[in-house]
């Protein structure tokens, strides 16, 4: 989806549109919890008519396979295919026939008939293949070892190992609503503000947070944490009111703070520039090894992080994934190319040749 949407997208709104999907992500999951928390839903449920929620399910799906039948094939793809009319009819479709887009198909035609071969063994040794194949597997292999899937898998037990001021029901909301927010954020500012400053912002958010999350758990004595549910069986009824212990809303907003940051930058960003710098002829295959590589990361670091805090104690994963973060920080200074307002084209040519003018 990543790929077909840089391959149709202008320049000016490629970042923004290359955000709809982790945003329309985040709505479907915010609109799926608010409908299983209305009364109606939850009777039916309850009663055993849980086909509801699967009928439910199946109508974004037909939309979606409705919609799917008037979407253009990208001009590229028409191309490479031996369609040039076919292409620049889907290309005029796209941007209008008010708009110069002849010129913008030549220059496709042009990068396509220069890669129209699939990448060979042989051509991965050059630069051009190697180089944009790295960064984006780079940066797919650092995003997850920042922790987000651990986080987000292991959310409410992090919660309740840091006795939280919050239900356990409201960690799906709360945690959808920052996420909406902050990619929203991403996806009104990438295009005037850039990539790379907002994978620094986001990298440094991220940062911050973990290593306040780490600090917490390790000088912060458990007892502070306890609450009179922990303490005794007794029922609460008997025994007086204690005040609510507000140092527990520290963990709760670097939480909050590092899915923020998360959200608005090496979330949809990675994937965003994955499908911008790979070149054309190997951009199916390297996209497929970019989700392979960023999966396995995620499935392994999963498995490990409850072993990891049996046998260290949880402050270690946060430390672990702060520096991790620095090392974003790092990576996306000295690697990641800054792609706001350019075309595929001079992405490649940029690779191609190594002069910066191309991106200017």
């Amino acid at each position: 989806l990543q790929v077909y949407i840089s391959e149709i997208s202008h320049p000016g709104v490629r970042g923004m549109l290359g955000a709809c999907p982790q945003t329309m992500a985040v709505l479907g999951s915010l609109i799926l919890y608010a409908l299983g928390k209305t009364p109606l839903l939850t009777v039916l449920l309850w009663q055993g008519w849980s086909w509801t929620g699967a009928v439910a399910g199946e109508v974004p799906v037909l939309a979606m396979i409705v919609l799917l039948c008037f979407m253009p094939d990208s001009p590229r793809f028409l191309l490479s295919q031996g369609k040039d009319d076919k292409a620049l009819g889907s290309l005029c479709w796209l941007r209008g026939k008010d708009t110069d887009y002849a010129q913008e198909y030549e220059q496709i035609k042009d990068s396509v008939r220069k890669q129209s071969r699939r990448v060979s063994c042989a051509e991965i040794k050059d630069p051009f293949i190697y180089k944009p194949i790295l960064i984006a597997v780079g940066m797919r292999f650092l995003q997850q070892l920042s922790g987000v899937t651990c986080v987000l898998v292991y959310l409410q037990s992090i919660f309740k190992k840091t006795s939280v001021i919050l239900k356990p029901e409201y960690d799906a909301a709360l945690v959808g609503l920052v996420r909406l927010f902050s990619v929203a954020i991403a996806a009104v500012s990438m295009d005037k503000a850039g990539r790379k400053i907002l994978l620094f912002v986001s990298a440094g958010i991220m940062l911050v947070s973990n290593l306040t999350m780490g600090l917490y758990i390790h000088f912060v004595p458990a007892s502070l944490n306890g609450t009179i549910a922990n303490k005794t069986l007794v029922s609460s009824a008997n025994l007086p009111a204690e005040p609510t212990n507000y140092i527990t809303l520290i963990p709760l907003l670097a939480t909050m703070f590092f899915i923020m940051g998360y959200a608005m930058g090496w979330g949809p960003i990675t994937w965003l520039l994955m499908s911008e710098i790979l070149p054309l002829k190997a951009r199916g295959v390297a996209s497929g090894l970019c989700v392979v590589v960023s999966w396995l990361t995620a499935f392994t670091l999963t498995q490990f992080f409850l072993r990891v805090v049996e046998a260290f104690g949880l402050e270690v994963p946060f430390l672990f994934f702060a520096v991790i973060c620095a090392g974003n920080i790092l990576f996306t200074g000295c690697c990641v190319p800054e792609t706001k307002g350019r075309s595929l084209e001079q992405i490649e040519a940029f690779f191609r040749t190594g002069r910066r003018s191309f991106m200017r």
